[in-house]
């Protein structure tokens, strides 16, 4: 979940550093640290708590000067932020780390290297490998072949990045469990956990595989070894998106922009997989068809965002595809006893494709007996993408704000691709394929007409800024949805939000209704929709003021404690898509109001790397 740069070239790496922990922050932002090898050979330090800002301000009074060097922003998982805590740790004067994960046998590695005298200076389980590192260098020929036998002795997930000053213009990268990228330049090399805090170098990448290790050196010199340390040729690969993406355009935040680019990433996930009156099933490979014939359950795993994504799914393959589905936590699945029917199809949801609760689970369902995997993911390097037989990518761009927005339309506009692929295969109706085609063409354009709604949503969120506590409500497949809205509030504005299927008030959130606890609900023109007016007025026979969002056709009006507002009609399966939009824009602008940091929500991080 932190963030690691580094750099070898043939300038000063200061401010390659601090523009790709810049870009990197919103992965962790409780410290920043930099380390730097002198022309000199001598390595300094500088570390700050805070955001990245704060290491400018340090640097600009104390600036580092070399060609080679590693840089960091940390997200807590052992000790508190503070500058002892921050990264490159360092072990003596001459070598530093910086790390991504968890070293799940921190503790004995910790009192080992203390009987044999190292003193600890941090709170952290990455100083355990800082003096390990030291330790093997003394006996070791190299750095390369140091960090190979500590690595050998540790225990859980990590991406490191290392320099010592016995081999200047020299960084040592690894990854297991996290991700890490070659940054490919000319005569110049650079280390990232994620490509976008190298765009202003590069925009050639190197995606290491899990348990290789890299060699970093002067000339833009790449090694790569595989985990048995044989030397690998990995491939080049362009990134896809400018470097313009890392940018937050003429929007006050991330996540706005982000809102607002969702007419554009939901078309771009449609692109080339509508025929003119059904789903491409090829688009999900050559070997999809034969394989979705197969097909007699599924089980979705996901975390977060994405699990709500996958709870949407249920409900779409088991009416259009006739497929029981079943959806899980990814930190739980792994953790029972899993029965898995034959013919039964692995499906896993993340943005980053490095998720790790996700990925654990993916390696955990290969021993399992399923009949494949299928990954439905934003980035194509990813691991969970390499490691699944189908993919299926959502074109969303780098998501940069902390609380995903235009990553789960694209993920629930790819789940229907899906839905209707299966469907196909399954023999779902002709005319039905051909109405939801029609429909998914027209939704980015319905997406466009609800963030025009924008100003409302805006005078709405008023109403919410002096409230503690919220009840979102849905029912069918927006109960998902109603989750989700009640996630992106208590995210991004710290108001405790809670989600409920509507039908459940009776049975006991309505103990939690008054004149102190705003409810918000959404409304689409379907068969439930009268079942839902009913719950509503339970919530207003006790003095519960309403907030709903509901389809134009409807005809419902606002009245004393009961706020309307009227969005587009759009066909009933693909209300969920459309009825998040408003539910975004009322908590980013409920967030404002309450003057949070919008993008970087407190003790949150945007890529879950650790378990």
């Amino acid at each position: 979940m932190c963030g690691i740069v580094g750099a070898v070239a043939e300038r000063n790496v200061e401010g390659i550093l601090l523009e790709g922990l810049r870009r990197l922050e919103y992965r962790g932002y409780d410290s920043a640290g930099m380390a730097v090898l002198s022309p000199e050979g001598t390595l300094s330090r500088r570390r700050a708590v805070g955001k990245v800002a704060a290491l400018a301000k340090r640097l600009a009074d104390e600036p580092l000067k070399g060609r080679c060097g590693i840089a960091h922003t940390r997200w807590a998982t052992h000790g508190r932020p503070s500058e002892a805590n921050a990264h490159p740790h360092q072990s003596g004067e001459r070598l530093a780390v910086v790390h991504n994960g968890i070293i799940e046998n921190h503790e004995p590695l910790r009192r080992e290297l203390k009987a044999s005298g190292y003193a600890f200076t941090s709170e952290t389980d990455t100083e355990v490998v800082a003096h390990l590192l030291e330790q093997e260098n003394r006996e070791a020929d190299d750095l390369l072949t140091a960090v190979r036998r500590v690595l050998a002795r540790l225990e859980g997930a990590y991406a490191l990045g290392v320099v010592s000053a016995d081999e200047p213009g020299v960084i040592i990268g690894a990854r297991k469990g996290s991700p890490l990228v070659v940054g490919v330049g000319i005569g110049e090399a650079f280390l990232g956990s994620d490509p976008l805090a190298l765009l202003q170098v590069t925009d050639r990448f190197i995606y290491l595989e899990e348990g290789d290790m890299v060699r970093l050196s002067a000339g833009g010199r790449i090694e790569v070894f595989d985990a048995d340390g044989t030397p690998v040729e990995r491939k080049v690969q362009t990134f896809e998106h400018g470097d313009g993406a890392a940018s937050k355009g003429d929007y006050r935040h991330f996540m706005l922009k982000e809102i607002h680019e969702q007419p554009a990433v939901i078309a771009a996930a449609l692109e080339g997989r509508l025929g003119e009156r059904s789903v491409l099933v090829e688009s999900f490979g050559p070997d999809a068809e034969e394989l979705f014939g197969r097909v007699c359950q599924i089980h979705i795993v996901a975390c977060g965002t994405s699990y709500h994504a996958g709870m949407v799914a249920r409900y779409w393959l088991e009416r259009f595809a006739g497929v029981p589905v079943q959806v899980e936590v990814a930190s739980e699945y792994r953790y029972r006893q899993v029965v898995v029917p034959e013919g039964t199809l692995f499906v896993t949801l993340s943005q980053s494709g490095e998720t790790a609760d996700t990925l654990a689970a993916l390696r955990f369902a290969k021993a399992r007996g399923y009949l494949a995997s299928l990954a439905i993911c934003n980035v194509p390097g990813s691991s969970l993408v390499r490691e699944s037989d189908l993919t299926l990518m959502t074109q969303a761009g780098p998501e940069i704000g902390v609380a995903s927005t235009k990553a789960f339309t694209t993920q629930l506009t790819a789940l229907m691709l899906f839905t209707l692929a299966l469907g196909r295969v399954k023999g779902l109706d002709e005319a039905v394929q051909a109405e939801l085609v029609t429909a998914l063409r027209g939704l980015p354009r319905l997406v466009a007409r609800v963030l025009a709604l924008d100003p409302e949503i805006e005078v709405l969120s008023m109403a919410f800024a002096e409230k503690h506590h919220a009840l979102f409500l849905g029912r069918g497949a927006h109960f998902p949805i109603a989750l989700e809205g009640a996630l992106k509030l208590k995210e991004i504005s710290y108001i405790h939000a809670e989600a409920y299927p509507a039908g459940e008030l009776k049975h006991g959130p309505l103990a939690l209704v008054d004149s102190e606890m705003p409810v918000i609900s959404v409304a689409p023109n379907d068969e439930l929709l009268d079942k839902l007016k009913s719950n509503l007025q339970e919530v207003r026979a006790r003095g519960g003021e309403l907030f709903v969002f509901a389809d134009e056709q409807v005809g419902m009006v606002e009245e004393e404690g009961v706020h309307v507002l009227h969005l587009p009609h759009v066909h009933e399966a693909l209300a969920p898509i459309l009825y998040t939009l408003p539910l975004q824009l009322l908590s980013y602008h409920v967030a404002v109001l309450k003057g949070t940091d919008v993008d970087q929500p407190r003790n949150l991080a945007k890529s879950v790397t650790v378990e």
